[in-house]
């Protein structure tokens, strides 16, 4: 008999990240979602962190944050999430407390306007912000698009802060697809030891 391996969960970015929300995220966590967006990972977080957990969710347009708030409103999460419409830039004027999960999807709005975007010197600032709340053992995940005008800065300046964090504190890895076409996202997973 002969052993076939398929993997199910390499297939893009989202997998990736959302196989990682539901192996770290658990009953009782405190989670950070830095650009709700459309409010997928936002729900997922809600989900997952149960009755006992909290979800805090940034994002700078009013539009995502009630696309967010009416997913949460459609499953009954939205007493998990507090939703702030402000910069992540400016966490630590919400979040005053630990977190266990962390997640950013840079970059625009889908189906929302492409001129509105996260940028490198926020979104670095945010991250660095981000380490200093997150819990030891407590996961960082950054989904960087470069296929729009300047998101390759922002993906080389989070690299860049990334890869001279200290080794002895936070352990960083990239998951970056070569094969594929039409400039995939880029994965970076931090976490804090």
């Amino acid at each position: 008999m002969a052993f076939k391996m398929k993997y199910k969960i390499i297939v893009n970015t989202i997998k990736i990240v959302r196989k990682l929300m539901n192996e770290n995220v658990r009953n009782g966590s405190i989670a950070l979602d830095c650009t709700v967006g459309n409010g997928n990972d936002t729900l997922l977080l809600a989900d997952l962190v149960g009755e006992n957990g909290k979800v805090y969710g940034f994002d700078i347009q009013q539009i995502a944050i009630k696309n967010t708030y009416d997913l949460l409103q459609e499953h009954s999460l939205e007493n998990r999430v507090k939703l702030i419409n402000d910069s992540h830039e400016y966490i630590d004027n919400y979040v005053n407390e630990k977190v266990d999960f962390i997640v950013y999807n840079l970059g625009y709005l889908p189906k929302g306007n492409k001129t509105i975007k996260t940028n490198k010197k926020s979104t670095i600032l945010s991250i660095k912000k981000s380490l200093e709340i997150l819990n030891g053992n407590g996961l960082l995940l950054v989904t960087a698009y470069i296929g729009h005008a300047g998101g390759l800065e922002e993906k080389e300046a989070i690299e860049n802060y990334l890869s001279y964090i200290n080794q002895k504190e936070y352990n960083v890895l990239k998951f970056d697809f070569i094969n594929q076409i039409n400039s995939p996202p880029i994965l970076y997973c931090v976490e804090k030891l």
